[in-house]
């Protein structure tokens, strides 16, 4: 049964903890398959070194570029036939090739089912739109803090059950098929867990998807935020191809090697999981904007001194404090895009806020890791933490004040239907 009009808030709760788990079981499954994506390609036929580094590259990023092109398209739909209801699809759909994944022959066919997967993808989106619609406004950036903390846990502990699952099985293969049932129990989750919404009225779901967009580009301070977050995640994803190499500048080659690299990537997610709660609440109560401008003065601080760092421990330390502060930006940035336009174009707005940082995580790893082979690792902090600097920079020229909105559409301009 639809919800009722006017119970919107009815159970939001119950709503965010279903959410909260929907999103962890769904990125422990998406995160499972990257420490064994270089091995499979090794099954395959492909030589270990350029070879397998290149196609792992490609792997890593054609699902996030794809994502960034159809991510506005799925919120659209969302918005017209139910935020859960994308939930189902996103989850089915991965779970369906994950499995085919593990029946690949061929690196092309693993090329054309990530695509596919990232053409398919959305529940990260349709989540923060499900939960944002359900929960109150002096909440937002609570809810979303734990939205935000459940993605970053399933990320952290993905990697881990995916290696687990390989050494143990002796397969590579069997990990596919594992995290392929793990996706399908989140869409059984939301979809025995989570009530339907009431559809958009009807004068916003009748609106096309490029009416939608003029709509919500006419939206004071929104294209600003959707900047914001491409920015944001392209700092936070640029270092990623460096970690392991700057590690193992720092320490020299030995046999805990990986393990130490491994501790610098988790670290900062720790951090983050630790931080996104406590962010997330206390923006519902000093600004979203005020907490975002906090969290990337903080994220330039932590990353710039990494290129000066002297030994592995100094590294690990500013890792966790950048974790820290990360932690704050992408939950305040969609709490406060979602003050800015009405309930009813949640699903299309945060569409788009998606494609804003799959983009962000496609560009990242491809920027850093070049200037990283053209002028050396250490730079790559630098740019990164210039990145910070200008966001920063960005958000106080641009973003309007967290008064000015007030929980409730800026300048929106009336639907076309109008006159």
């Amino acid at each position: 049964m639809p919800i009722p009009s006017g119970s919107a808030e009815i159970g939001w709760e119950r709503t965010l903890w279903l959410m909260v788990a929907v999103q962890f079981v769904m990125s422990l499954s998406l995160g499972s398959t990257s420490p064994i994506l270089p091995l499979y390609l090794q099954d395959l036929g492909l030589q270990p070194g350029s070879e397998v580094d290149f196609w792992s590259g490609v792997l890593s990023s054609v699902n996030f570029l794809i994502a960034a092109i159809v991510s506005p398209l799925w919120g659209s739909v969302a918005d017209r036939y139910g935020r859960k209801l994308m939930v189902l699809r996103s989850s089915v759909a991965i779970s369906i090739f994950m499995a085919l994944m593990g029946f690949s022959t061929a690196v092309w066919q693993l090329v054309a089912l990530r695509a596919m997967m990232g053409a398919f993808s959305g529940f990260s989106a349709a989540s923060i739109a499900l939960v944002a619609t359900r929960a109150p406004s002096n909440k937002l950036g609570y809810a979303l803090g734990w939205l935000s903390t459940g993605q970053l846990v399933g990320g952290l502990l993905g990697p881990v059950l995916g290696g687990s699952v390989a050494d143990l099985s002796g397969s590579h293969r069997i990990t596919f098929f594992v995290t392929a049932a793990i996706s399908a129990s989140a869409g059984l989750l939301a979809l025995v867990g989570v009530q339907n919404e009431t559809r958009a009225s009807s004068s916003n779901g009748k609106l096309s998807v490029a009416q939608s967009l003029k709509v919500l580009f006419q939206t004071r301070g929104l294209l600003p935020v959707f900047f914001v977050l491409l920015m944001a995640q392209f700092g936070v994803r640029s270092v990623q191809p460096v970690v392991t190499p700057f590690v193992q500048e720092l320490v020299g080659l030995g046999p805990g090697l990986a393990t130490l690299a491994g501790l610098a990537f988790s670290i900062t997610g720790v951090a983050d999981v630790i931080a996104s709660p406590f962010l997330g609440k206390r923006s519902d109560t000093i600004g979203y904007r005020k907490v975002l401008l906090i969290s990337l003065a903080g994220a330039a601080l932590a990353t710039i001194p990494q290129a000066a760092v002297g030994n592995y421990w100094q590294f690990l330390a500013l890792r966790f404090a950048l974790g820290l502060f990360a932690g704050g930006i992408l939950p305040t940035a969609n709490a406060l895009i979602g003050g800015m336009v009405s309930a009813q174009q949640r699903g299309l707005v945060f569409g788009a806020t998606a494609s804003a940082t799959f983009l962000g995580s496609f560009l990242g790893p491809f920027v850093g890791g070049s200037v990283a082979s053209l002028f050396g690792i250490r730079w790559v902090f630098l740019l990164t933490g210039a990145m910070f600097i200008a966001n920063l920079w960005w958000v106080m020229r641009v973003v309007p004040p967290q008064q000015a909105l007030d929980g409730q559409p800026i300048d929106t301009p009336a639907s076309p239907s109008q006159p």
